[in-house]
């Protein structure tokens, strides 16, 4: 069987040993665990804080002067696994007064060899820096063996030879040093601040006398503005009061138009009254009248109209029967004229030469006429030559042409008639 061991935050129990020969240790803080009988084994190690109080008596600093510094630190076991392991192993068996001495040896190892790289001044002056300089050194030594630094400081520094009392003393020179030159400064400057106020003063007296002199030149300014705003309001009021009026006047007025208006409409429509009677009266008096002579002259129009397309019809079917009676006629003509024309042609083409000159002979009285028809409207010709034969020779020249324009004209030649061959013959 066993036992069950609980165990408070600040303690830690190490559970060792365990059944068939294993060595799993089991660490516990603030919590329970359960131990076998005679197999396993159970201790336990504080893990409160532990208040050190490291002291190094004549350490030499890097200038040579013996100092003693006296420090106070707190430290702890660490409470993580692997550290409170390492801590275990190396202080578990161990009182708290044994675990303080390790501590405490190893922190005044560290403050002995950092306060021989160190001068006074820096060690006395700036303590803060000194000791987060050891703590900071310390640490890690100190962390292997699974201790924690919480805080570090220097409490008391001090030396056998009074070096530290003559920078006390050098420090009191030059602060009563600086109290009298603060004096005197002060003095100086109560001096300087007097005549500052004085001019201070004088600013403000002539900066008050300004201002009050603005504000009685804005006083008037803003009289003669409050005046001006008056004057206008005055004449805006009185040109309101005259535009009003003349508004009620525009008005009274468009009243008299509307009321004309009115008038007017109601004479315009007494007017369009007249007017409609005096339109039924004419409709009656004129206009029916007018439509009854005007439809009576349009059915006389009608009848007339009708009256002479009949007589046109009549004209026009007269004309065509009497054009139909003349076509004929003239049909019958040509087809008569037509056949003496081919009898005519068939004894030209019968009797030859001969029948062709009896006809040229026959035209040539004809011919002679149209062509003296122009002389017939002459009166008297006159032949102007000097010699007296020309006459009879321009008579003989005209006859000589006369074959020639009648071939021309019929086609037949006349100088092959005999008789024609004689005359012509003799006149050359």
């Amino acid at each position: 069987m066993g036992n069950c061991h609980t165990v408070g935050p600040n303690e830690a129990l190490v559970v060792s040993g365990g059944c068939c020969g294993s060595d799993v240790k089991q660490y516990v803080y603030g919590g329970w665990a359960w131990a076998w009988w005679c197999i396993t084994d159970t201790q336990r190690i504080s893990l409160e804080i532990m208040t050190l109080q490291p002291r190094c008596e004549d350490v030499e600093t890097a200038e040579g002067v013996a100092l003693t510094v006296t420090g106070v630190a707190q430290v702890k076991i660490m409470t993580e696994k692997e550290l409170l392991a390492v801590a275990c192993e190396q202080f578990l068996g161990k009182n708290v007064q044994d675990v303080k001495n390790v501590v405490l040896q190893t922190l005044e190892g560290h403050l002995r060899s950092i306060l021989g790289t160190l001068t006074v001044e820096q060690i006395y002056q700036d303590r803060d820096q000194f000791a987060k300089l050891v703590r900071e050194v310390a640490a890690p030594d100190v962390g292997r063996m699974g201790i924690e630094i919480l805080s570090f400081t220097i409490k008391d520094v001090y030396d056998k030879v009074d070096y530290l009392s003559s920078l006390g003393k050098t420090q009191t020179a030059a602060v009563r040093r600086d109290a009298d030159i603060g004096v005197a400064e002060a003095e100086r400057d109560a001096g300087i601040r007097e005549a500052e106020c004085k001019k201070e003063m004088l600013d403000v007296k002539f900066m008050a006398d300004t201002k009050i002199a603005d504000s009685r030149r804005a006083f008037e300014l803003q009289k003669a503005a409050f005046t001006e705003e008056v004057n206008i309001k005055t004449a805006e009021a009185q040109l309101a009061y005259e535009l009003q009026s003349a508004r009620e006047q525009q008005k009274i007025r468009q009243e008299e138009i509307e009321i004309e208006v009115v008038q007017r409409k109601k004479q315009i429509d007494v007017e369009e009254k007249e007017i409609i009677r005096k339109e039924k009266e004419l409709i009656a008096t004129v206009k029916r009248p007018a439509e009854a002579e005007a439809y009576r002259i349009q059915q006389i129009a009608e009848g007339e109209k009708v009256r002479q397309v009949l007589m046109a019809q009549a004209e026009a079917e007269k004309i065509r029967k009497l054009g139909e009676a003349e076509a004929f006629v003239i049909e019958a003509i040509g087809m008569a004229e037509a056949e003496g024309m081919k009898l005519k042609a068939e004894a030209l083409q019968r009797y030859g030469e001969a029948a062709q000159l009896a006809l040229v002979l026959d035209a040539l009285p004809e011919i002679a006429a149209k062509v003296a028809a122009p002389l017939s409207k002459v009166d008297e010709i006159v032949v102007l030559s000097g010699e007296s034969s020309t006459t009879t020779s321009e008579v003989n020249r005209l006859l000589a042409e006369i074959p020639a324009s009648v071939r021309a004209i019929t086609g037949v030649d006349l100088t092959k008639i005999p008789l024609i061959q004689k005359a012509t013959g003799a006149q050359a």
